[in-house]
């Protein structure tokens, strides 16, 4: 009998996965990315070597942007390569040159040099960072061999700020390097570096070498990054290999899954926050959140507390974060309750930098941070620092806006305790003292549903001081004769403040309620008017008139023609002017599939924002929306209702089509 063997036949829901993925990435263009821990390693040139191997084998080479900074040997390599001249800009009066895309993508050559991928393009690019030009020609099929130093990579930021004292503006996300199929590390020691240095290889300009030996080439920041690009290069090439064992269908041992939480706000450190959150979950391979816990206070929240959260989620959607909102009144309950379903094993939270009321305040009833770790068991809470990085200015954690109450609305409390103590006074001989309590407590509901947290308290005080002066012996009198009625004043001040606080966070979650309501109807109104819609300009008519409304703005929708160019649909009418810049990041959009215009990073000069209209079929128009008011397209969830709006739009379509 013949001895039985272990079943190696694949998976086949894997090896179609595996067939899909290989399709799609055939059509697109190789990433290689010589990495390097300072200025001076050795980047380009070891870049230009590699394209000296290409050119011997054959392959068609352009150097689209090389910078040489005057080193001879650079400049001997780069000279015997073809290169697509670079583009003249003028900014501010004075003509630069950048990188010409166009001229890459009209050439379509095999491959293409770019020096500093963190580079910011001039105002007036169709990208506002290199790093997206890099995108759209692997989009294309052309592969890019890139340059990029350790400092530039968004979640190491603030380490280097920490090490150098000196913080990186430009920086480059943390998808570009990870959707690099090969990563170069350019390494030497950082004494030979320094000594490059003395040597004048790595600056030309004596001020600059001064300047940067100063700051910056010290023994001990070369030390400290060098081992950071080692280790990032490190966990790049174990991802690869962790690939390689799928792809092989080898066994093996995976260690525990790990999940990370970090709780964001409007606070100053909470980006700080992200790219900690960022590191720890690229260096164990784990999934990470970003959850904001919408409490009552979101609604004070003022304009700079509301565009620092939607930065900071925008910072963490941007590094690849799940974007998660929660709502409740208690931010460690539902931050923890959130970590228990889904299995979370570490939540990152920042320390506080309130002071003076607020630390009293956390040290009677705890800190968000005291509470966070009373209430999470068995899952680990890592607190970082809130002290500001050098060079960066510390903000006023202050983010709420103190809505005071007008005068007018403490008159009325007094006037509504008044009416309820003459109410009492009448019902005094035929009621007991404990239901002329429950009067005023009806009072004090009422005040706090209408006006407030301010007349609300100045209720509970006024009521139980009338309460004590008309209607507890000796009357007329402040004077309590009987410990009982004492007692019962305590405990009708305690239960009128707690009613009044608790009424105003229920009115303010029910406000809060009410705005989500209102997205859902009105998408679903949308929705029901675009099912009894029978052709593609009622639908779009339909459309346009719940895009007007819920997002204040001018929308229209662009259908291609048979030569692909788009117009305006007939049933966009009273719509905005779509002038010819406007119309070609239109046919942009829809040639590429990508979202751009006001309040992206592609073509943001333009004055409103395009959406693509995509479904299974295929691209089918562009939604155009010129909003009155720009700033909402900052708030990330607010895009997400749109691009939701805009998703069901292209189904609508597709069926007319």
């Amino acid at each position: 009998m013949a001895g039985s063997k272990t079943n190696t036949r694949p998976d086949p829901e894997k090896l179609l996965a595996k067939l899909k993925a290989e399709e799609s990435e055939s059509t697109k263009g190789k990433l290689k990315i010589f990495l390097g821990f300072a200025a001076g390693v050795g980047k380009t040139y070891s870049m230009l070597q590699a394209a000296h191997k290409l050119l011997k084998d054959g392959d068609d080479v352009v150097a689209g942007c090389v910078v040489t900074h005057g080193r001879p040997e650079t400049e001997a390599l780069l000279s015997g390569l073809p290169s697509v001249p670079l583009k003249a800009v003028q900014y501010k009066g004075v003509m630069v040159h950048e990188f010409d895309l166009d001229a890459v993508l009209n050439k379509h050559p095999a491959y293409v040099l770019l020096d500093e991928l963190a580079h910011t393009n001039n105002p007036g690019s169709r990208h506002e960072k290199r790093h997206q030009d890099v995108e759209e020609m692997l989009d294309a099929g052309i592969s890019v061999y890139a340059t990029l130093n350790i400092q530039h990579l968004e979640s190491a930021s603030d380490i280097v700020a920490q090490i150098t004292k000196i913080m990186v503006r430009e920086t480059v996300p943390d998808t570009i390097l990870e959707r690099a199929n090969e990563i170069e590390l350019v390494d030497i020691t950082p004494e030979e570096l320094i000594e490059r240095f003395h040597e004048g290889k790595v600056y030309v300009a004596p001020e600059q070498s001064a300047q940067g030996l100063e700051n910056f080439f010290r023994k001990g920041n070369l030390i400290a990054l060098r081992e950071l690009s080692l280790r990032i290069a490190a966990e790049k090439i174990d991802l690869q290999m962790q690939s390689y064992r799928e792809d092989k269908e080898i066994q093996s041992v995976w260690p525990v899954s790990e999940k990370y939480i970090v709780c964001v706000s409007s606070s100053p450190i909470s980006q700080r926050l992200v790219r900690a959150t960022k590191r720890m979950a690229i260096s164990s391979r784990a999934e990470w959140f970003a959850v904001y816990v919408e409490t009552p206070e979101h609604l004070r929240l003022s304009g700079t507390g509301k565009s620092r959260l939607y930065k900071t989620i925008g910072l963490a959607e941007h590094l690849g974060g799940e974007i998660i909102t929660l709502t409740g009144t208690s931010i460690a309950q539902e931050l923890v309750h959130f970590a228990r379903v889904r299995n979370v094993t570490r939540i990152v939270v920042g320390k506080s930098l309130h002071g003076g009321l607020q630390n009293l305040k956390d040290m009677i009833f705890g800190s968000l941070v005291d509470n966070i770790i009373r209430l999470s068991g068995d899952i680990d809470v890592y607190v970082i620092t809130g002290d500001p990085l050098p060079g960066e200015a510390t903000p006023h954690p202050r983010t709420l806006v103190k809505h005071r109450p007008k005068l007018v609305q403490y008159l009325y409390v007094c006037i509504i305790v008044a009416f309820t103590t003459f109410v009492d006074h009448l019902l005094f001989n035929k009621l007991r003292e404990v239901s002329l309590a429950m009067i005023y407590l009806l009072a004090i509901i009422f005040c706090a549903t209408r006006y407030g947290p301010g007349p609300s308290a100045l209720a509970s005080i006024l009521s139980v001081l009338c309460y004590d002066f008309f209607f507890v012996p000796p009357y007329m009198s402040f004077t309590v004769s009987d410990m009982e009625y004492l007692l019962t004043l305590l405990v009708m001040l305690t239960v009128a403040l707690t009613l009044s606080i608790t009424t105003v966070r229920s009115r303010q979650q029910t406000q809060l309620a009410k705005q989500r309501e209102r997205q859902t109807a009105a998408l679903y109104a949308m929705t029901r008017e675009q099912v009894t819609a029978s052709s593609a300009e009622s639908i779009i008519t339909a459309s346009l008139k719940h895009l007007n409304e819920v997002f204040e703005s001018k929308a229209t929708v662009l259908l291609p023609d048979k030569q692909g160019l788009l117009k305006a649909s007939s049933g966009s009418a009273n719509s905005y002017v779509i002038d010819a810049h406007e119309m070609g990041v239109a046919q942009w959009v829809f040639s590429r599939g990508q979202l751009a215009g006001a309040g992206t990073a592609t073509l943001p000069g333009a004055k409103a924002i395009y959406l693509p209209l995509i479904t299974q079929r295929g691209i089918l128009g562009v939604v155009g929306l010129l909003p009155s008011k720009h700033e909402r397209l900052l708030n990330p969830e607010e895009m997400h209702f749109l691009e939701t709006f805009v998703y069901q739009i292209a189904l609508a379509l597709e069926r007319t089509f």
